[in-house]
């Protein structure tokens, strides 16, 4: 099939173009064509038909081929000439194809012709297919460039020549100028960097640009406002066809927001695993404390008559209590401490507190409460209210060593999804706020990410144990909230805990009270106790009271005890953790076998306690180590007195 085929000829010889359309024939193109003597026709032929072939005589009366070539490039149309003359010297034919022309032919050689058509218009297909890629390619560009500016991406380039670095208007915002204030070289932009970061920066785009690689970076940058950003940067080398790089290129970003997450995040992290090995400490330490406060209570019956030896005695007995209280400040941080939640006001906690609060601070302090009308209700141990604000108000009092203000208020507030993006812990909801300010020296940076860590403080040594704020942040989280702070350098601090409403009235608190002959009983009783110290000292106090004491070192000696006993068990007295199976799973198996059996929890802390609670019904109760004698006396009456009225059981067959 024959090829449809549209040619100019520029010739002044009707017979000539009429040789070049049969050739063309001949050569198997279907032709349409239009023979043209001088500039103007030309151009106008090319302005107004499209073509796929111009055939041009070298020279010509008023007209040539190197004037139709120039023509050609006038218009920017991209169409090949090919020459065919009578004929044509080498030098005018290497003159016409320096000036554009494709191909030259003499008349009496165009066999030739059809051939060097079919070369010639692969080419100029090829030419346009090429020209539409780069079109397509600076289209795409420019969509990636919004794209990149969209995403808030600034983009570099680099001629590793010269030097020479030209940033898009968005880096140069991106690194705190405004647009056309980069200078345009690699000095300036390291420059721009923090001093620690600039090392490692010029370390990493040398090698990069040595080595024809890609570079990773972050570092920061101070802003004109003093703020410190965090950018990323991704770059990329370009090799020349030699082999050595020419240029690069590559992007950058404020990835600020997301290094505060990270920093968040490790810190929480932190605060978890330190969490984890205070609460471990305290409860063990809590174990020994038992017994030196238990043992001094029975030193100090036995030598009550002797008033030296017993102040000695107190004075270990006090300085074992002040131990338990630091201890437990070490459970409330890992949030493993013992607690009875009920519903409460804030506001009337903090009205309940007003006098002791005005009697921390000192004279020159004013303390200010704002307390929001219609405040939600919420679940939380007031006692442990008490505790963290009491923690924040000494905090606040001794940043103002000078005086000042100390306001102290709530409000209703709901946490949102945004919220809880840029606060890693928090989670979304309806909050009662409690927000403790002072106008103190504040904090930097440095330390503010600290002011959580037990055991931190920036107080002289013998002024603070660093436990107060850790203990409000781990009371805080153990009851589902979420606390921040606020602080800048000779203005003051902020700090606010958020606790989950509840919609449910106050709930009053339930008293206990017995007399000393109250106490007593004869009842029989399981106690379960890994540590010897732990279990004597308890069997002796137990045995003081008038209770008969079956002792066990662990759950295993427990369940072969009661297995063997025939008579009635009337309280299950086991630490809940131990080695092997804990007490929970323990008074599980023992309350199958003897259902109306009260159970005793005692621990060093209270980690998963109410889950432990759950698991055996409601003839529980829980005893906080450590404890003195008649603590562990009330609460062995107190679980026994719940039953009055059961019946004693004997154990079920398994």
């Amino acid at each position: 099939m024959s090829r449809p085929l549209r040619v100019l000829i520029v010739e002044d010889s009707d017979d000539d173009a009429e040789m070049l359309h049969r050739a063309l024939r001949r050569a198997g193109f279907d032709v349409i064509h239009r023979q043209v003597q001088s500039a103007d026709t030309m151009r106008e032929a090319l302005l107004h038909e499209p073509w796929d072939l111009v055939i041009s005589d070298f020279s010509m009366p008023q007209f040539s081929a190197v004037a139709a070539l120039s023509i050609l490039q006038q218009t920017s149309i991209d169409v090949p000439l090919i020459i065919v003359s009578g004929t044509i010297g080498e030098d005018r034919a290497v003159e016409a194809m320096r000036h554009g022309a494709c191909d030259f032919l003499t008349k009496a050689q165009l066999a030739r012709l059809g051939p060097a058509i079919e070369r010639e218009l692969r080419e100029a297909d090829r030419r346009r297919a090429r020209r539409a890629a780069e079109q397509a390619l600076v289209e795409s560009g420019a969509r990636a460039r919004f794209a990149l500016e969209a995403a808030g991406v600034g983009t570099w380039e680099t001629d590793l020549a010269t030097g020479e670095t030209r940033w898009s208007p968005l880096l140069e915002q991106l690194h705190g100028l405004p647009a056309g204030g980069f200078t345009g070289t690699f000095e300036a932009f390291i420059g721009l960097l923090d001093h620690g970061d600039r090392q490692r920066v010029r370390d990493e785009m040398a090698r990069a640009f040595r080595d024809g690689d890609d570079s990773h970076l972050e570092y920061r940058v101070t802003w004109p406002d003093g703020s410190v950003h965090w950018i990323a940067g991704l770059g990329r080398t370009v090799v020349g066809a030699d082999g050595q790089p020419t240029k690069a290129a590559g992007i950058g970003l404020d990835v600020s927001s997301r290094k505060q997450l990270e920093e968040q995040f490790r810190q929480a992290q932190k605060m978890e695993a330190v969490g984890q090995l205070a609460g471990g400490i305290a409860h063990d330490f809590n174990n020994l404390l038992v017994a030196i406060i238990g043992y001094s209570e029975l030193l100090l019956e036995r030598v009550a008559d002797q008033a030296d030896i017993a102040a000695d005695i107190q004075e270990i007995k006090n300085a074992g209590e002040r131990a338990s209280r630091l201890t437990s400040q070490l459970l409330a941080f890992s949030r493993k401490q013992a607690v009875v939640p009920r519903i409460v006001d804030l506001n009337q906690v903090i009205r309940d507190m007003d006098r002791m609060l005005s009697r921390l601070i000192a004279a020159d302090v004013t303390l200010e409460i704002t307390a929001a009308p219609s405040l939600a209700r919420t679940k939380v141990d007031p006692s442990q209210v008490e505790q963290v604000l009491v923690n924040l108000v000494v905090n606040a009092r001794d940043a103002m060593p000078r005086g000042g203000r100390l306001r102290v208020g709530t409000a209703n507030v709901v946490l949102d999804a945004a919220f809880a993006r840029h606060h890693v812990g928090a989670v979304p909801g309806r909050y009662v706020a409690l927000t403790v300010t002072d106008g103190g020296s504040g904090m930097k940076p440095e330390v503010l990410v600290r002011v959580f860590e037990p055991f931190f403080t920036t107080k002289p040594i013998g002024k603070g144990t660093g436990l107060g704020l850790s203990t409000v942040y781990g009371i805080v989280k153990q009851n589902g909230g979420y606390v921040t702070v606020d602080s800048t350098p000779g203005v003051g601090t902020t700090f606010t805990t958020y606790w989950p409403q509840v919609d449910a009235p106050v709930t009053g608190l339930r008293t206990h009270g017995s007399s000393a002959g109250a106490l007593k009983g004869s009842e029989t009783i399981l106690l379960v106790e890994d540590e010897e110290g732990v279990r004597e000292l308890a069997r002796r106090i137990l045995e003081r009271y008038g209770y008969r004491v079956l002792p066990a070192r662990d759950a295993a000696e427990a369940m072969a005890i009661e297995e063997h006993h025939d008579g009635t068990i009337h309280v299950l007295l086991t630490d809940l953790v131990m080695p092997g199976l804990n007490g929970a799973s323990l008074a599980q198996r023992l309350v199958l076998r003897r259902p109306a059996m009260p159970v005793i929890y005692m621990s060093g802390y209270a980690h998963n306690a109410a889950v432990s609670f759950g698991s055996v019904g409601e003839r529980t109760c829980f005893l906080q180590k450590p404890f003195p004698m008649e603590r562990l006396a009330a609460t062995v009456r107190e679980c026994l007195d719940r039953q009055t009225g059961a019946q004693p059981q004997q154990p079920v067959p398994q």
